[in-house]
């Protein structure tokens, strides 16, 4: 099939790691682009609606434009950062424009200029900051990672946003069996382990290793599969925003939803009363039992948050931190949360669509979003994270 090559105007960032541009009346998402540049564009795919594109050739640059870092990043490539070609500066003003946007048409904000809409930078730079990777292995044995929207797997020397203690593993200069997955992870503690799959979603096909994970003055004994933030600077920027947006009295009864190993609830409990983490990874939970056994206002409730919340026992709460997975916490969560009343509700979110419904949802319900901080956690790619503060009107 001829490749089909399409001279375009690029238009706005949209959320997903593309910029929005049109063709014969018909959208299309463009990688590897930038808003006000003019390109030649390689459809990747066609759908009802829309065409997927990468940028192949730039006519008219923006002067954002930077040359990638990484050699296996670009169109047809690794397909793990989105933005390499932007500055990094850029990239944070890219990544506010996603939030602005989502917030104005998911989340029914009409006017955000008493929110500062801005994603900061974490310390560190937009490189190097990866503690947790996970290669793909071909049929070949070779280890790497995925082509964007595709099971390929392209070889790579090193990955350049990998935390340095990860780069220097002896994992890409040696074979692995095909078709597996090779976890890598280097801890807050210094440790690091690797851990191998048979399949991406598969179970440990050996022994998982132990690590070390500190964070509010605790120590966590975690698998080395576990969940943790992946920027070795986030944990101490998102528990700063909470405690600053929820302002905990000593009496307060606080939630912490989707609370993993409590992290949180480590970081609000000296500050206020009885903390509950509610959480339904049993790993977790015994993870956050044993490094916070000394805090004694810390208690695990251990079940699905929307399950636990429709318990009518849960009556009283003032403080809410709402952590949910990328699907965001839904409607019967945010439901059981207001009809309990609490003065403020922090919510961490890992994707700004579902963080915007969640708002909306909110809203309907009487909770206005009063305070937002934005934070680049995941430099050279598409992702960020969001923590808003929602109180009652």
């Amino acid at each position: 099939m001829t490749p089909e090559l399409l001279e375009v105007e690029v238009g706005p960032v949209a959320h997903g790691g593309f910029c929005v541009a049109r063709h014969e009346g018909q959208a299309v998402f463009v990688r590897h682009a930038l808003p006000g540049e003019r390109v030649r564009a390689l459809v990747t795919e066609r759908r009802k609606g829309f065409l997927r594109a990468d940028a192949v050739e730039v006519l008219l640059p923006s002067p954002d434009r930077v040359i990638a870092p990484c050699p296996f990043a670009g169109p047809g490539a690794c397909g793990g950062c989105d933005w390499q070609h932007a500055s990094w500066d850029a990239q944070r003003e890219l990544k506010s424009q996603v939030l602005r946007e989502q917030l104005a048409r998911l989340g029914g904000i009409s006017d955000l200029n008493d929110l500062s809409v801005l994603v900061e930078p974490l310390p560190g730079g937009p490189l190097s900051w990866r503690t947790r990777v996970q290669y793909a292995v071909d049929a070949e044995g070779r280890p790497g990672l995925h082509r964007h929207r595709s099971s390929d797997v392209i070889p790579v020397d090193r990955c350049r946003i990998a935390h340095p203690a990860i780069q220097a593993l002896p994992i890409l200069d040696r074979a692995w069996p095909p078709g597996s997955t090779v976890e890598a992870t280097a801890s807050s503690a210094g440790d690091t382990a690797v851990l191998t799959r048979a399949a991406r979603t598969g179970p440990p096909t050996g022994p998982v290793p132990p690590i070390r994970e500190r964070a509010a003055g605790h120590e966590w004994h975690l698998d080395a599969g576990g969940f943790w933030q992946v920027h070795p600077h986030a944990v101490e920027a998102f528990t700063g925003a909470v405690l600053a947006q929820l302002a905990p009295e000593p009496a307060e009864r606080a939630w912490d939803l989707y609370g993993g190993a409590g992290v949180f609830a480590a970081a609000l409990a000296p500050h206020c009363g009885p903390v509950t983490v509610v959480e339904a990874d049993r790993r977790a939970v015994a993870a956050g039992r044993r490094a916070l056994r000394d805090l004694t206002n810390i208690t695990f409730a251990r079940g699905d948050v929307a399950q636990v919340l429709a318990n009518p026992r849960w009556r009283r709460v003032d403080l809410v931190v709402l952590d949910p997975p990328r699907s965001g916490a839904g409607r019967a969560v945010v439901e059981a949360i207001a009809a309990r009343g609490p003065r403020a509700v922090s919510y961490v979110a890992c994707d700004p669509a579902a963080f915007a419904r969640d708002v909306r949802t909110f809203g309907e319900l009487g909770y206005d979003l009063t305070g937002l901080r934005a934070f680049d956690s995941f430099p050279m790619t598409q992702h960020f994270e969001t923590v808003g503060l929602l109180t009652p009107r």
